[in-house]
């Protein structure tokens, strides 16, 4: 529009209008072509600590790089979670892979030497090497990874933004459209009507609207950064001041992820000792299981790790099975040891009977509880049930309790059985109300979760409970770390991959977090509520604005039968607001304590209120200079271009603050740019340049006038923001 009426304006003779337009027009693509530039390079700083890194052996070393730096004929080594950086030929090892990213199957892909991974798939199971044999564009889904690499969705508050904008322009267009009626009704100068027509769209247009947006998202970027927090999406800061419903991982998140042997429950004949000393023999330490891991400590510590041991085989823990395999050679005696979910263990058991209350004893105290069988090749009995216990954060509590005084739901989900999940959750102040996957997709369904706590959850599950939680018009915050998570992670308006979560989960989430526990979850509630506020304010000053201006100038048409003010006054006047609106994006502004959603019906009820008020200030104002100052048409319209001018100063200080205007001290920036402004439009007005001069105690006094008048319009828009619903 603003490249419309450039060239309109040459045509109908207003050269010095066309070159103010275009300099507006210059100056805010090049200002949002620098900080569109600046906020890439700050995410692409980030992202360099998220970068994915490949093991690949060279100069006859196991190295890791960085994905980008791999080349054909490279050997790599992959293992559980890894991308596949490159199209690579197996030369050993067994994987299953996941190209559902890929070719839509979701069953996983069995690979052995010689076949080919192919890029952009992910390792479920198992570790092999291959060499390189394309990169990048060049392998066989890379124009489609490009494709999936540069699209780009439009964000809920972006969308919101430009439906405003679309309104506002049809409101405009209309006045215009009675603007040039009434033009040719009373024979008014046909070129002068359409140039000011013309200036009425052109107000409607938020020049620095991307700007300011991209701008506020990338120093809130940079905030979070500071705070341990790596956004990967800058939309998804935004997203966050409407998160009301946040599902948490236990493991890491709430928990320390520090599993620690603290029960051994032993089933005759076997005593505790013995029961410990067999399950460390089935266990690997090369796997870094935690349960292998926590169980070959304990036996250490008690000094169980010694005698003539010799494994001839081990299956690890398989997500289908539920169960370890070892079998080893003891004392000369071929023996077999299988420890996994108790009910599984269970199964290919027959000395055991009332398991399932053991369990429960066990669960009660929060331990996770595993069991153990040992025996022949043929015939298991069982040698113990085993708890284990990873203990609370120190700070998940009162981070919790933090996120709950936000009106942020905190729902932990666990694969952990109903009882150990309600021990954790007790204490840290989530209550004890547990229920099962399938309990809470109905629950959720019929808006009536009642419990805090979902255990027994699949990471297929995950993703079924953010959408159920989505379909009841709920904005969800998921945290996860495995590669399973990321379908959830990607599903959920705001997706939080935890401090050790693998390059899938990274790669799908909206956020990073580098430190562990929640904390982080906080600063990205808190900062994105900040965001929205600056965001808001720009969007409710525009439109108090547009609508104040247009109505004022149209209606000024058609009391006086006058040019109120001029075109290029007009787009001067677009020109000193846009740098006090894009001083907006760094304001001082605090965090709402309740989740904040865009409110289209009463965001524009709230701004024609106050565009009203305004609007009887701009009728008093043009009769003072009518029929008190009694000035010439030339010099009335510079008196109301320095009145737009100032009242729109002091809009976006009352607009800044939901409350009164005092309550909250504005940044440095917006109190630079708004002096700058009114010095300017002074200077300009006094001394006549691109327009007649008016004299100084004429501004000085209207200047007071506005002031007074604020603190009228203030008052009048906090109880229309109460009413309104935009105050807690």
């Amino acid at each position: 529009m603003l490249e419309l009426s450039v060239i309109l304006e040459l045509l109908i003779g207003r050269h010095t209008q066309a070159l103010v337009i275009s300099l507006l027009l210059v100056f805010n693509a090049a200002l949002g072509y620098v900080q569109e530039n600046r906020a890439q390079e700050a995410l692409a700083l980030l992202q360099k600590r998220l970068a994915v890194s490949v093991r690949v052996r060279r100069d006859g070393e196991w190295q890791i790089v960085p994905s980008k730096e791999i080349v054909p004929g490279d050997l790599i080594h992959l293992r559980v979670g890894d991308f596949v950086p490159a199209d690579v030929t197996l030369t050993d090892g067994l994987l299953s892979i996941d190209q559902s990213a890929l070719t839509g199957e979701a069953l996983p892909v069995e690979l052995e030497a010689g076949k080919t991974a192919y890029t952009g798939s992910i390792v479920q199971r198992g570790e092999a090497s291959g060499e390189v044999t394309a990169t990048g564009v060049r392998t066989f889904y890379g124009k489609t990874a490009e494709l999936v690499r540069v699209a780009r969705t439009i964000s809920h508050s972006e969308t919101t933004i430009l439906g405003i904008v679309r309104y506002l322009i049809a409101f405009d267009a209309l006045l215009a459209a009675g603007v040039l009626v009434y033009a040719v009704a009373n024979a008014l100068p046909l070129t002068s009507s359409i140039s000011f027509a013309l200036m009425l769209l052109v107000a409607s247009v938020p020049a620095s609207l991307p700007t300011t947006f991209t701008l506020a998202s990338a120093l809130g970027a940079q905030e979070l950064a500071a705070q341990g927090v790596l956004v990967t999406r800058l939309a998804g800061i935004e997203e966050a001041a409407a998160m009301d419903v946040l599902c948490s991982d236990k493991t890491g998140t709430i928990t320390k992820n520090q599993l620690a042997l603290a029960a051994v429950f032993p089933y005759a004949p076997y005593s505790e000792a013995e029961a410990l000393r067999l399950a460390a023999i089935g266990c690997d330490e090369s796997s870094q299981d935690p349960i292998d891991l926590a169980i070959l400590a304990a036996a250490r510590e008690r000094k169980l790790t010694s005698g003539n041991v010799e494994r001839l085989s081990f299956a690890p823990f398989d997500p289908q099975t539920k169960r370890t395999e070892t079998l080893a050679r003891l004392e000369g005696h071929a023996m077999r040891i299988v420890k996994g979910y108790p009910e599984t263990v269970e199964a290919l058991v027959a000395n055991v009977h009332g398991l399932a209350k053991d369990v429960i004893a066990l669960s009660k105290k929060g331990y996770r509880v595993i069991a153990v069988a040992t025996g022949d090749t043929e015939m298991l009995e069982m040698l113990a049930l085993m708890g284990f216990y990873d203990p609370p954060r120190v700070d998940s509590k009162n981070l919790i309790d933090s996120l709950k005084e936000l009106s942020v739901r905190v729902v932990m989900v666990t694969g952990d059985g109903l009882t150990t999940a309600r021990a954790i959750a007790t204490q840290v102040g989530l209550g004890g109300s547990a229920c099962t996957a399938d309990e809470s997709s109905q629950q959720i369904d019929e808006n009536d979760l009642t419990c805090n706590v979902i255990a027994g959850v699949l990471p297929e599950d995950k993703f079924k409970i953010v959408q159920a939680f989505q379909k009841n018009r709920r904005v969800v915050g998921m945290t996860g770390d495995g590669v399973n998570d990321a379908p959830a992670l990607k599903q959920a308006e705001v997706g939080i991959a935890v401090s050790n979560a693998t390059d899938v989960a990274r790669a799908s989430a909206s956020a990073v977090l580098t430190n562990p526990g929640l904390s982080g979850v906080l600063s990205v509630v808190k900062i994105g509520r900040q965001i929205h506020q600056r965001m808001l304010t720009y969007t409710f000053n525009k439109l108090i604005k547009t609508f104040q201006i247009a109505l004022f100038l149209s209606a000024g048409l058609w009391l006086t039968s006058q040019f109120v003010t001029t075109p290029r006054l007009v787009v001067l006047l677009l020109f000193a607001n846009d740098f006090v609106s894009m001083s907006l994006a760094s304001d001082r502004v605090p965090y709402s304590r309740i989740p904040v959603r865009w409110q289209i019906r009463p965001l524009v009820a709230s701004a024609l209120a106050l565009a009203a008020a305004w609007l009887l200030f701009s009728f008093g104002i043009l009769y003072l200079g009518l029929d008190v100052y009694h000035l010439d048409l030339e010099e009335l319209q510079t008196y109301i271009f320095v009145m737009l001018v100032f009242t729109g100063q002091a809009n976006v200080y009352l607009v800044r603050e939901r409350r009164a205007f005092w309550k909250s001290r504005p940044c440095a920036a917006l109190l630079i740019s708004t002096l700058g402004d009114v010095i300017a439009v002074t200077a300009l007005a006094v001394f006549g340049i691109l327009m007649a001069p008016i004299s100084l105690g004429i501004i000085a006094v209207l200047l007071g006038l506005i002031i007074l008048y604020a603190f009228v319009v203030d008052a009048f828009k906090v109880a229309v923001l109460r009413r309104m619903g935009f105050t807690e």
